[in-house]
């Protein structure tokens, strides 16, 4: 059972939200908090394993300063891991977000069954990211192809573990992957895992810069049945 802690100030959203977790097998709600200040108290009283945090609030903390206090209440490792959820997809606040220790950074208008699987995601120890987000996280840090160096790594990846880094490089979850390619969903988890655990990443993000940086990204038909 994965707990959350659902944070937004509009009401309805807040409501629509705690419902869907509510009629989702393997989630239980531990709390609703209307701004930043209630949030923190709400996550040190309850403990959750996930904080789905919205990003403006009224009052003086907003969801990001709210971010920062919640992690810095909570010894290093056993915190909550906090999902923005916002519709703001800004700069400012992708960066704000990850300075503050947020786990993921996903927009209101992602479908249920995607919000539900990037909650079970960020509590399994990996970072999400919008596309848009993503994109923009890379854009600021990794060079053109043309003016990277190949990661020795990539040698030992097979053709299809190249093409699901490539995916992941574009921002698709597993979930995405697997119907872009015709697999399973386990399936391609287990390919990212041992693409991460053959180049020594530690994260998706990071396995996302350097699908950029190598030129790994797929092409406008890249898809469908590749040798394993």
């Amino acid at each position: 059972m994965t707990t959350v802690l659902v944070v937004d100030d509009q009401f309805l959203i807040r409501s629509g939200l705690v419902a869907l977790l509510a009629a989702a097998p393997g989630f239980e709600v531990v709390g609703e908090a209307a701004d930043g200040a209630e949030a923190v108290r709400l996550a040190v009283e309850t403990r959750p394993d996930v904080v789905l945090m919205d990003v403006q609030m009224p009052g003086d903390l907003d969801g990001i300063g709210a971010t920062e206090q919640i992690l810095a209440r909570t010894p290093p490792g056993t915190g909550p891991k906090v999902l923005m959820l916002t519709t703001f997809d800004l700069d400012t606040y992708v960066y704000g977000a990850l300075r503050a220790g947020a786990a993921g950074y996903i927009l209101k208008d992602t479908p249920p069954d995607r919000l539900l699987a990037a909650i079970n995601t960020v509590h399994g120890g990996e970072m999400l990211f919008s596309p848009t987000a993503l994109h923009r996280l890379i854009d600021a840090c990794a060079p053109p192809p043309a003016a990277a160096a190949g990661h020795p790594g990539l040698d030992t990846l097979t053709p299809r573990e190249r093409q699901v880094l490539g995916l992941v490089g574009e921002g698709l979850d597993n979930a995405d992957i697997a119907a872009r390619l015709f697999l399973s969903a386990a399936t391609v988890k287990t390919h990212v895992h041992r693409c991460m655990s053959k180049l020594g990443l530690s994260s998706r993000a990071q396995a996302a810069v350097l699908a950029h940086r190598t030129g790994l990204l797929p092409g406008p038909s890249d898809g469908g049945p590749a040798p394993a």
